[in-house]
């Protein structure tokens, strides 16, 4: 199983610029996909991007294309989101999410059999 920790939310602007944090630790030997979620008061969890291990960006929301990037570094055992434009549309608690699977494509890869972050708030007023 794989522990993860994220930090960086907070209040912003809209048009402003977060960057989320996601520490990992634990058994990561397997894990081949993580990414990010969100979720939206009063609205299901969304995929927003999400990478696979030696292949890069494998999805990301059409709502945050050329916005949000996705990058991680091995050795320190993290995964960044870097968010930028920041709309009110983009409030939620934002979730990092990893597996050990390769077929993260969709917004909806985390079905079931991922390891979850207790997530951190991110809110843009406009």
């Amino acid at each position: 199983q794989v522990q993860l920790v994220e930090s960086g939310g907070g209040s912003v602007q809209a048009g402003g610029s977060l960057r989320l944090s996601c520490a990992a630790s634990g058994y990561m030997y397997n894990t081949n996909c993580m990414g990010w979620f969100r979720q939206a008061p009063g609205k299901g969890r969304e995929g927003v991007v999400a990478m696979r291990n030696g292949v890069g960006m494998t999805y990301i929301a059409d709502s945050v294309k050329g916005r949000f990037t996705i990058s991680q570094d091995n050795a320190k055992k993290m995964l960044y989101l870097q968010m930028s434009s920041l709309k009110p549309e983009d409030t939620a608690m934002y979730y990092c999410a990893a597996a050990p699977r390769y077929d993260c494509y969709t917004g909806s890869w985390c079905v079931d059999g991922c390891d979850w972050g207790q997530g951190t708030q991110v809110t843009v007023s406009s």
